[in-house]
């Protein structure tokens, strides 16, 4: 299963090498992976918060029982353990897939950073929603721009280093 998916990776990297020359001396290859993969897991993020908060919840409060989340909460709750999975199978097998930490450690550091976005993602959904009565959808657009600077940092220089 592990080769199957180092072969499929390889072959998305590729793919995304192919449209790499063009871009060459504007950023490094790592760079315009990420770029790659990030939009890729960004629009994901985007388009399951819209599907979420516009059709499955409605607009509507969640109503869980013992706890009532607001819509725009909930619905970042329910698309965020996606995005978590698919953004670190993307980061770990096509854009830092030279790095020589762990699995296990990638993982727990990936969880660390996506934490640390996710308090930021929350804690602005709150301000520019709740504070300032912005629309839910394009919050979460303007608060992932921050986020993705954050993380590429972070990833690169944390989760995925590679020892010289």
């Amino acid at each position: 299963m592990k080769k199957t998916i180092i072969t499929f990776c390889d072959f998305i990297r590729s793919i995304i090498d192919f449209f790499y020359p063009p871009f060459r001396k504007y950023m490094t290859l790592q760079f315009f992976r990420y770029g790659v993969t990030g939009v890729v897991n960004l629009f994901t993020d985007w388009v399951l918060y819209f599907v979420i908060y516009t059709f499955v919840l409605q607009h509507r409060m969640l109503e869980l029982g013992f706890v009532t989340i607001s819509s725009h909460i909930a619905a970042f709750g329910i698309k965020f353990p996606i995005i978590l999975l698919s953004g670190f199978l993307l980061q770990k097998y096509i854009t830092f897939s030279d790095s020589d930490v762990r699995g296990h450690v990638q993982l727990f550091r990936y969880l660390i950073v996506f934490f640390v976005n996710l308090l930021i993602n929350y804690a602005g959904l709150k301000l520019l929603v709740d504070g300032f009565g912005f629309y839910p959808t394009l919050s979460n657009m303007m608060i992932s721009v921050v986020t993705i600077f954050i993380s590429y940092f972070s990833q690169k220089k944390y989760t995925f280093k590679v020892s010289n």
